[in-house]
Parts: structure tokens; sequence; C-alpha cells
């Protein structure tokens, strides 16, 4: 309509962890699709991406072309070279990967990623042209305080003075809500990314996307004002799971921005 303001774009992503096998990622790529394709208004609203395992980029790839979905990793290794198991994130650029997903959780936790690995690695993205989803998140359920204190340290640290930065996508993920049964708290949620937006917007030299993850599920995306959007898990693994979250974020795009 003529004069009608642009309609928000929302991001909406699903990793799917090692939860499917080969097999099971190639029928839930496939449903992803479809899920995609029966909603021709998602063009230009929705930015929608998939981090499957590595074995199947390749295949995601072929499935996903021209739906407009973006593709992510899960991980890739901090340079090239001899390290045995690893995948460069040169490698994945040449795949037609446009995200590699560092520092979260359970890559810090289980395979004892520090900040300086995190760094490493986001500059390792950065340089092969892919796009850092960048997770971050406080250990423990406290303050929003304390919560924006250890985001903004994590974001700092794994930028290592890299700034303005042209494009990175922000995950806040607070770790105590990751697995748990029911997501973080949205008035939570809310206040913690209002504070993070305006103190990251000086530390980045530039507005940041932020999508909120830990335990995310239909539902929760009309309740967090303030965020571009979700990274879904578990509860994407069905298609059709995935496509309500879909419809929600195309009625949060078509609706006001709020403002922290």
């Amino acid at each position: 309509m003529p004069g009608s303001a642009a309609p928000t774009v929302v991001t909406v992503g699903v990793s799917t962890k090692m939860y499917l096998g080969y097999s099971a990622s190639l029928a839930w790529l496939t449903g992803i699709r479809g899920e995609v394709e029966s909603r021709p208004l998602l063009r230009g609203r929705v930015q929608i991406f998939v981090v499957p395992s590595f074995p199947v980029l390749e295949s995601a790839r072929r499935i996903l072309d021209g739906t407009g979905v973006l593709l992510g990793s899960q991980n890739c290794a901090a340079e090239a070279g001899a390290f045995t198991g690893e995948v460069s994130a040169g490698l994945l650029a040449e795949l037609g990967v446009d995200l590699v997903e560092i520092g979260h959780a359970e890559r810090r936790r289980l395979f004892g990623e520090t900040d300086a690995i995190v760094r490493t690695k986001v500059g390792a993205v950065r340089a092969a042209g892919l796009t850092p989803l960048l997770c971050i998140g406080e250990n423990d359920q406290g303050s929003v305080g304390g919560a924006v204190d250890q985001c903004i340290a994590q974001v700092e640290s794994a930028l290592g003075g890299a700034t303005p930065v042209s494009e990175i996508l922000l995950a806040y993920e607070p770790v105590w809500a990751i697995g748990a049964a029911e997501p973080a708290p949205p008035d939570y949620v809310n206040q913690v990314v209002a504070e993070l937006r305006s103190t990251l917007a000086d530390v980045l030299g530039r507005p940041a996307g932020m999508i909120y993850g830990g335990s995310a599920r239909p539902g929760l995306l009309p309740q967090l004002q303030f965020l571009d959007g979700l990274f879904l898990g578990r509860f994407a693994h069905d298609p059709a799971n995935f496509g309500v979250v879909l419809d929600e974020a195309l009625t949060r795009a078509d609706a006001p921005r709020a403002q922290p």
C-alpha cells in the first residue's frame, strides 16, 4: 500500500544439534522447505536459517535451493591445517554456508572452548566472508544487570576490539534455560535485551540483530517484543511446529516494532 511503512524483518532459525540422523535430517529439511513454500508472504518479512549437522550441509543446500533460507553450520575450526576431524570456515564458505554458530554454551562446557578460542573462531568466520552467529548468555539465573554485564563481556571478548562490525547476529541464550522444561521468563528476557541493545550499539558501532534461544518454542515470540526473532532447537524438529513459529513471525513482521 502506498505510503505504508516497510515491514520489520523477523529472523527465525533452528539448529538440529545432533538429534537427527542422516535420513531423518533429509526428511526434516524437506519438511522445512514445504513449510516455507506454503507461506509465500515470508519473502521480505521473515529471514529463515537452518543449522544442521556437518554431513548434511551439502544436501541441505540443494534441498533448500531457491527458498531464500540461509544455511548455517554448528561450528568451525579456529584455523585451517593439520587438525584431524575439524572443518574450516573456508570449506564451509565453499559449501554455500552463510553463517556459523560460535560460542554455544555446550561447546564451552563439553569441549572446553574458552573466550580465546571463541575469539579466534569469530575471526576465522569473518575472514571467510561468513556471518558469525555468536551465542551469549549468563550461566546462572540472577539479576538483569548481572546478565547484561556477562553478555557484554562475552561480545567484547569475542570481537577482540575489531569494531565496527559489519555483520554479526547475536543469539541471547541464558545457559540455565538451554534444554530446560521452559524458556527464560519473557519479562526477564525483555529487560535483559532492552539494556543490551543500548550498550551494544556503542560496543559494535552499529545496531546488531539479536534473537533468543534457550528452550524456545511456539507461542514465545509474541511475548518477546524487543527481540528480532527466535533461535529454535528441539521444539522445531517437527516441521509443523516450525510452521507455527513462522506464522507468529509474519504477524510480528507486520506490527510496529517495539522500542526498549
